[in-house]
């Protein structure tokens, strides 16, 4: 199974008062998704060097990463999700590629791609040979989605509690990790293919809620992996 899809995506910082004041709005307008509130998890692709994500932060016109996605702590049927994410001038465009969780046992990821036929898995096959990446970064976070009762592309996520870890990247202990900060924000992204409706841009608008350029993977590398390697012992969590 494979899902090809693009639409416009802007990232908020908020505060939690903001995140419950804009949810009151919200229910007037989108309803929770059928998941409620869940856990992503996410195995971030890079080279050696952190060439993905350091040519990422420099903002090119056009830019693309790879992750491997799971939702919840996954059991014996649980899907994964293969990801290529594309974003040219402001546009994102996602090629999603499914597989089972247990395809992941005992198998490298390129091993698994290279045997898939779709046209998805031949541009993710295409994508680590050029690049030469490997599995880096584990990043999770707990999410609570809303979707547009009228306009049906309308897509709001709030996203709390990041952490990351650069070793034991797998699925089965997402309270591992370290605190990404900062810690009393909510990511909040808001995601539509024909644009924000007017009641949404007033709402931001009079309580000073603009976009920004925040990137979960981006935070790791600039404001950790390079700069503060001591969070690795300060801020270990524990379930």
């Amino acid at each position: 199974m494979q899902y090809v899809f693009n639409r416009h995506e802007k990232k908020y910082l908020i505060s939690k008062e903001q995140g419950a004041a804009f949810q009151k709005i919200i229910s007037q307008h989108m309803e929770p998704d059928r998941f409620g509130e869940y856990l992503v998890q996410n195995i971030y692709y890079d080279t050696a060097n952190w060439d993905v994500i350091r040519t990422s932060i420099e903002k090119p016109m056009y830019k693309e990463k790879m992750r491997l996605r799971c939702y919840d702590i996954p059991d014996k049927n649980s899907k994964v999700f293969f990801e290529l994410k594309k974003k040219y001038k402001g546009i994102v465009y996602k090629r999603r590629a499914v597989i089972p969780f247990n395809d992941l046992s005992f198998r490298s990821t390129g091993d698994i791609i290279a045997a898939q036929n779709s046209q998805v898995f031949r541009e993710l096959n295409f994508y680590i040979t050029k690049n030469l990446v490997l599995e880096r970064i584990y990043i999770a976070y707990r999410r609570t989605a809303f979707t547009g009762v009228e306009q049906k592309d309308l897509r709001v996520t709030f996203d709390t509690d990041l952490r990351f870890r650069l070793d034991n990247l797998d699925f089965l202990n997402p309270d591992y990790g370290f605190y990404l900060s900062p810690k009393d924000k909510i990511v909040m992204e808001i995601k539509a293919l024909n644009g924000m409706p007017l009641w949404m841009a007033r709402f931001l608008c009079e309580n000073e809620i603009f976009p920004t350029s925040f990137s979960k993977y981006g935070k790791c590398y600039t404001g950790y992996i390079i700069n503060k390697p001591e969070i690795q012992k300060e801020e270990k969590l524990s379930a």
